[in-house]
């Protein structure tokens, strides 16, 4: 089921929102805030979630320290391009991941994913920028970087992992809620928000929040099958173990002490792959992003972006 009743609330003074035609058969739904004449800094959001997860006040702290902030809908995913009709089997492609045999036809992987970014860029007359990705967005960070070097200038992963499956395991009841289903009706996808509070921030975990969160992301746009697409090419894309190992563009692996949907391994083992890595894990932090701690967040990426 797609249900679309609005293109969402721009981000006001000194942004804009609009789709850009990166490739014959892929839009992507952006927006931007602040000064296009500032180094670029673009926010990569995970599995499922659309670009409004990145708070317009926060995305403007960004741009107030002089970047060019630029926030967008992964395919799959919110306004962007969507690949109806198309069915996945997520266990035959798990399975085949784990015991690294020949996988089941995916639609995409990874690698096309960042290959978006880089369709992105090119469609803003961007050569370089500092790339910030959470969770999925993390590893679509990783394949951008690894892949498309040039166009890189720091990589900021933040509760993310290394496609190696014996790394950031989940808790079962953190993976039992990110892959239960959500109902189809508002009131019941309102309500059924609050099941992911498990592997959220626990100290600032919030009814409301969660409840205000999932009614902006219903009416933007509720499209929950491109959810198993955008897992499918986690599972389909493997390892990047040696190839994390050769990235030489300055790192920032970040991770809540708290995450138990991607255990704190996870970005323990990317900052070990990826030569010269820092390495910050963040007490009283899961798998989100909550406001108290933006501020905390802002200026450690905007002090680790000044440096290259």
């Amino acid at each position: 089921m797609r249900v679309e009743l609005a293109r969402g609330a721009g981000g006001g003074e000194n942004s804009e929102m609009t789709k850009a035609k990166i490739s014959a058969s892929i839009e992507l739904e952006y927006e931007t805030f602040g000064d296009p004449k500032n180094p670029a800094l673009v926010l990569m959001e995970g599995h499922g979630a659309q670009m409004v997860k990145w708070d317009t006040e926060y995305c403007k702290m960004f741009a107030a320290n002089n970047l060019f902030v630029i926030r967008f809908d992964n395919r799959d995913c919110g306004l962007s391009t969507k690949f109806d009709g198309i069915e996945v089997d997520l266990g035959a492609t798990l399975k085949a991941a784990l015991l690294e045999e020949p996988l089941p036809s995916v639609p995409y992987t990874l690698s096309d994913m960042a290959s978006d970014v880089v369709g992105l860029l090119d469609y803003l007359k961007i050569d370089r920028a500092h790339i910030f990705g959470v969770s999925l967005g993390g590893m679509i960070a990783q394949v951008l970087t690894i892949e498309h070097p040039t166009r890189v200038r720091s990589l900021i992963s933040v509760m993310s992992m290394t496609g190696e499956p014996e790394y950031g395991q989940s808790t079962p009841e953190a993976i039992g809620a990110l892959l239960s289903a959500s109902p189809s009706d508002r009131a019941g996808y309102i309500d059924h928000s609050i099941i992911y509070q498990v592997y959220h921030s626990k100290k600032y975990r919030s009814d409301e929040f969660s409840k205000t969160s999932a009614a902006r992301d219903f009416d933007r746009m509720y499209y929950p099958q491109g959810s198993n697409r955008q897992l499918a090419a986690v599972y389909a894309s493997g390892r990047r173990t040696e190839k994390l190992r050769a990235i030489k563009t300055p790192t920032l692996v970040i991770h809540g002490k708290d995450d138990t949907l991607i255990s704190p391994s996870g970005g323990e083992r990317t900052a070990e792959l990826i030569p010269n890595a820092k390495l910050v894990l963040v007490e009283d932090m899961g798998h989100d992003m909550p406001k108290p701690l933006w501020g905390f967040l802002v200026e450690l990426i905007t002090d680790f972006v000044a440096k290259h």
